[in-house]
């Protein structure tokens, strides 16, 4: 190292020497000798390195038990600590040495000061003033029995070595602070994880844990007063005096300030470079004073945060931080954290006994205070005691907190291991708990309108849609358009957006404002639920059913593995016919078609296996070009293709629905074998249809039975409609596949949208050999055919898959549209059970006996 000698004004040599080692920062190669060890820069890539890797390893574990990402992210710390590979000198002295604890911990403070950056511009204060007075009054007693079983257990932690007044009221409000704060993001993701969200419950949880977060900053703000300025109350009180002046500031100087800069950016432009690195650097300058005035830098950037406005500015800013921030550098404070952690100081059967006593009595705190105002509010006992177990969750408050106070010496190792260890014990026991615990029950009265066949024709026809990004909007609402809404037969529409579940917390944020004023997006997931849902309600709106249309906006946060589930449960929520799911690949502008997302199609696999009502997923190639005959008037021309069995019958009758449209033009096509031609089904006698013929037993069979019900629903459906000149009906005659292709691409180019039956479990020869060049077999042959990149690219198709689970009667069972049902229906000892079952194909389905 040089040694560095300054002189002062005077010319003479000063006292104070420098020692400054550039060459220690960067290595000149292994091959001159260097062991990058050495130097600080490879050895903080290295650690940042171990930390990721051990803790994406972590998750991949714990993945199978369901646990939040900060039980991976501190427990990756703590076996890189002193705790497991830390014991091993070698392993300590050359990968974590005391000269790098300066650069981690800088890096990990950088990155937490930006991560709750972007969590002060995701909030929006607005949520917490419409939260109600219901989960102001769960957060504030969820928060109270915690916090005073922290004070009473405080006694037992402190050490003893420091008997000043003031150091032990810090020591109490920390553990209780600790112990009583929820954590917002970590919770949203347990929520979404046991399918609770869009719960009552969920909802509920959701807004306490928001109060509960930000009464947690005013108490650290507090808290680290106390701990920075321990020796005077007059310099505790300045250091809150001046954090409410930034605050004030915040409010009245800089918010005005970055809205003037949004303003000065044109509609539609992006906001400019400087802009943002001007806001970035706020962020630094906001850290710096808050820590400069005796308050935690963190605390300047979350107020920051807040007073960005919500709008492009901040979409921007999350789109371009958060994956790095959270992914990378949020990490890092959790390590640290574990780092720091040593298990070794817990000794001895009684200092473990007070950890059990202090895990146990902290829920029970937290369960306690919630359980009491659930029962005053008459809630479930159960789902109060599921409420409070819930807002024992723990995350990042409480970790700044314990670091806080373990770097002001407020909290010894021993105290500070007890904590992380509690906090690591109460967040893993939620999930498991909760599974065990609640078990809502399902109190669906039985219906039978689950298909759009048996859907009243002068009733309320119930659609849920499922939307995953905006460009599935036009053709979806110009379909549901044309299904005609009207007096006769409103449309209730539940539009579903599909969010993938991820470890981003923005998605975790998503409140929609409907019917209130219109609120800006704060950040891309956001921005795309709020445009899908305005277009949904301008449809409402305007449209040409008038009132006749009502939406319902819903959001769904899930894996993609599991998000089938929620829509399942919404669909049977809120007793919907007809489940529309976007195809999985989207028209290219040659008028190829390529694949948007693979889980995509899993999702629409898993719903068509278990879908509690009829589905249809929609090719879209554009529905939208459409003429105008009038105010609110539309043309299109639909054609819809029949081959028999109970998916082609949802298809005709969705067709059907659609014809009363005044601006519809249907074209049904029938395509029949030259054996079926002059062996239709109603030629039978009625004995024979019936199952006995001549007193002798007959077995009819599934294929019989669905023919039977094809040439019924055919007639019913002719007869109705023989003088409505814009239905046609067309009988094609064909002898295999290959007739079956020409002859539909054959048909008139002018139709534009195309529906036909999955035709699932169906056999017939007019398909032969078509499912040998099948891509996607959840669409059928037909559906395929009609979505493959050779077929007309301009025509949008809707697949059909009518819903014929079988439903359980006392000791009888049937299929939905079995001709018995009604002779069966009183039967009925309860709910039915509804499953995704297709009836078998070549067994049977009744016996009679003479």
């Amino acid at each position: 190292m040089a040694d560095i000698l300054s002189l002062n004004a005077s010319g003479g040599i000063e006292g104070a020497i420098v020692c400054y080692a550039p060459t220690m920062i960067t290595t000149n190669g292994i091959w001159q000798g260097d062991n990058p060890l050495d130097y600080s820069l490879p050895l903080f890539i290295l650690q940042l390195t171990m930390i990721v890797v051990i803790t994406r390893i972590l998750v991949y574990l714990l993945k199978p038990f369901r646990q939040p990402r900060v039980i991976s992210e501190v427990l990756g710390g703590v076996i890189l600590g002193p705790s497991v590979l830390g014991q091993y000198k070698a392993f300590s002295t050359k990968l974590f040495p005391l000269r790098s604890v300066m650069v981690l911990e800088t890096m990990a403070n950088i990155g937490l000061l930006y991560f709750l950056f972007l969590v002060g511009v995701e909030m929006d204060i607005a949520v917490i003033r419409r939260t109600g007075k219901k989960a102001l009054v769960v957060a504030l007693a969820g928060m109270l029995l915690p916090f005073l079983i922290g004070a009473l257990f405080s006694l037992l932690l402190h050490d003893g070595s420091n008997n000043d007044p003031k150091h032990k009221a810090t020591f109490i409000l920390f553990l209780g602070v600790a112990l009583s704060v929820t954590a917002f993001p970590v919770l949203a993701r347990i929520l979404a994880e046991l399918k609770l969200l869009n719960t009552e419950m969920g909802r509920l949880a959701m807004s306490s844990a928001l109060i509960n977060d930000m009464c947690a900053w005013i108490l650290l703000v507090l808290a680290i007063a106390m701990a920075e300025n321990d020796t005077t109350t007059l310099a505790s009180i300045w250091v809150i005096l001046s954090s409410v002046v930034f605050v004030f500031f915040c409010i009245f100087v800089v918010r005005p300030s970055v809205g003037w800069i949004i303003k000065q950016t044109p509609e539609g432009e992006s906001i400019s470079d400087f802009n943002i690195c001007l806001v970035l650097t706020g962020v630094m300058i906001s850290g710096f004073i808050t820590d400069a005035i005796g308050t935690h830098s963190v605390f300047g950037a979350f107020v920051f945060g807040l007073a960005i406005p919500n709008g492009p500015l901040g979409v921007t800013l999350i789109e371009r931080l958060e994956d790095f921030v959270s992914g990378l550098l949020l990490p890092l404070f959790f390590a640290i954290s574990g780092l720091k952690t040593e298990i070794q100081s817990i000794k001895g059967p009684k200092t473990w006994g007070v950890v059990f006593v202090v895990t146990v009595l902290a829920c029970a705190g937290k369960v306690a205070g919630t359980l009491l105002v659930s029962m005053y509010y008459r809630m479930p006992f159960f789902e109060g005691l599921t409420l409070g177990l819930l807002m024992n969750t723990k995350g990042l408050v409480e970790m700044i907190i314990l670091n806080v106070g373990k770097d002001q010496k407020i909290l010894d190792n021993k105290a500070f291991a007890i904590m992380i260890i509690v906090a690591l014990i109460m967040t893993s026991i939620i999930i498991p708990s909760v599974t065990v615990i609640y078990k809502p029950t399902r109190k669906f009265s039985p219906y039978k309108r689950r298909t759009v066949q048996r859907s009243k024709p002068d009733g309320e026809f119930r659609l849920l849609v499922c939307v995953h990004t905006p460009r599935n909007v036009p053709t979806i609402i110009n379909l549901i358009e044309a299904s005609h809404p009207c007096k006769k037969s409103p449309i209730c529409i539940y539009v579903l957006h599909l969010v993938e579940l991820t470890g981003r917390a923005s998605a975790m944020l998503i409140v929609h404002n409907t019917r209130k004023t219109a609120r800006p997006a704060i950040n891309r997931t956001q921005a795309q639920s709020d445009h899908i849902i305005n277009a949904f309600e301008n449809f409402e709106h305007h449209s040409s059913g008038g009132s006749y249309v009502s939406v319902q906006p819903l959001t769904a946060i899930s894996p993609y593995s599991t998000m089938h589930e929620d829509i399942c449960r919404l669909a049977e929520d809120k007793r919907a016919a007809f489940i529309i799911i976007p195809f999985h690949k989207q028209q290219t502008v040659d008028g190829g078609m390529e694949s948007i997302n693979p889980a995509y199609r899993t999702i629409n696999q898993n719903l068509l296996a278990n879908s509690p009502c009829s589905v249809g997923i929609l090719v879209d190639r554009g529905l939208s070009g459409t003429t105008r005959l009038g105010a609110g008037q539309i043309s299109h021309h639909v054609v819809v293709l029949f081959f028999g069995g109970p998916d082609d019958r949802e298809a005709l009758a969705y067709g059907w629905r659609m014809s009363d449209h005044p601006g519809i033009t249907l074209t049904v096509m029938r395509f029949i074998s030259p054996n079926e031609n002059n062996n239709n089904f109603q030629n039978f006698p009625p004995n024979e249809q019936q199952g006995v013929a001549g007193g002798v037993l007959t077995i009819v069979t599934g294929n019989d039975q669905e023919k039977q019900l094809d040439e019924d629903f055919l007639n019913e459906f002719k007869s109705r409609t023989c003088h409505d000149e814009s239905i046609v009906f067309i009988e094609k005659i064909v002898n295999n596949g290959e007739e079956t292709v020409a002859s539909i691409r054959g048909i008139d180019s002018i139709h534009d949208l195309f529906i036909v039956g999955r035709g699932q479990g169906m056999i017939s020869s007019l398909t032969a050999g078509l499912t040998d060049w099948s891509e996607c077999p959840e669409l059928g042959a037909i559906g395929d055919l009609l979505a493959s990149s050779d077929f007309a690219a301009t025509v949008s198709v809707l697949v059909v898959q009518q819903y014929v689970g079988m439903e359980i009667h006392g000791d009888f069972m049937t299929t939905p549209d079995s001709p018995n049902e009604q002779q069966l229906d009183h039967f009925a000892g309860g709910p039915a059970v509804n499953r995704r079952m297709p009836p078998p194909r070549d067994q049977p389905l009744f016996h009679s006996q003479a």
